[in-house]
């Protein structure tokens, strides 16, 4: 029989693609981590993880473990919830940035939430840097935000691909000139992140459009009133990826966090078991 802490163990290195965010993860040294993949290889009888320096990837059999294990541990939790459930789990306070509140994370959510109905879900979409912020000052329990690479701490890390976006239909010839931008408000790490591009490339700019609200970004883009930075998830069918040769080179150094409080309820782990989970499904799709 597998045992279900060895594979919740497994499933956190995989997410995580390494031992020490895995530890971070299911409160385990790197070393203890470590022990537990060997007993699980010994016990199933052939090598799980590929590691390549600090990167760790499943192999082919850890790839066809990873979808039981999955599910295994999913019933475990349900199993457990259900002839243990307390009259009331409390309240889970979750930050999430807009485009992944877009991003079919509300079906996860509602159906985490039926799950658990004694447990409150207060969720809010915002931007990263409030997120982060809220989080450290105790005002939410889990936080999915983006950040800068290499940023310490985490349960779990994801690159981000982001790409510069223009109109399908009224796209702007920003050849020459000052580059219209449309972007959130001071402080956004794409905004940030675009400026930095076009002024290391010497290139001048201007906001053209502001807004707190990413559908305000996504319409005032595909109505052609400027250039921006998104997500792949947040581009649109009238929409336009803009690459090297239309003069933008990729910007490939955010990625995405996902961090609980320090002394975080098991109902909030639980939805960041579920969080995990689901990032790593959208990030194995962009890669």
């Amino acid at each position: 029989m597998l045992d279900l802490e060895l594979l919740r163990s497994f499933v956190s290195v995989v997410e995580a693609r390494g031992f020490t965010r895995a530890g971070e993860r299911v409160h385990r040294t790197q070393s203890t981590v470590s022990q537990q993949i060997k007993r699980l290889e010994d016990d199933i009888g052939q090598p799980l993880l590929v590691r390549s320096g600090k990167d760790v990837t499943p192999t082919e059999a850890g790839e066809k473990l990873l979808s039981y294990a999955r599910r295994l541990l999913s019933l475990a939790e349900e199993a457990r919830d259900v002839v243990a459930r307390p009259t009331q789990e409390g309240a889970v306070r979750l930050g999430i940035p807009e485009d992944f509140a877009l991003y079919r994370l509300s079906k996860l959510l509602a159906t985490f939430s039926r799950a658990h109905p004694t447990l409150r879900l207060d969720i809010r979409a915002d931007q990263s840097l409030n997120l982060k912020r809220d989080l450290g000052r105790g005002e939410l329990d889990l936080a999915l935000f983006k950040r800068a690479v290499g940023e310490k701490g985490g349960i779990a890390v994801w690159p981000e691909r982001v790409h510069w976006i223009t109109s399908r239909h009224h796209a702007r010839d920003v050849s020459a000139g000052s580059v219209p931008l449309i972007g959130f408000p001071a402080g956004c790490l794409y905004r940030a992140g675009a400026i930095h591009a076009l002024e290391s490339a010497g290139r001048s700019w201007h906001m053209a459009y502001t807004s707190s609200s990413l559908a305000g970004i996504q319409a005032a883009v595909a109505a052609g009133m400027g250039l921006s930075i998104m997500s792949e998830m947040a581009i649109q069918a009238d929409h336009r990826v803009l690459t090297a040769k239309d003069g933008f080179k990729p910007i490939d150094k955010t990625e995405v966090a996902l961090m609980a409080s320090p002394d975080a309820s098991p109902a909030t782990l639980r939805l960041a078991d579920r969080l995990a989970e689901f990032c790593g499904t959208v990030q194995a799709k962009a890669a």
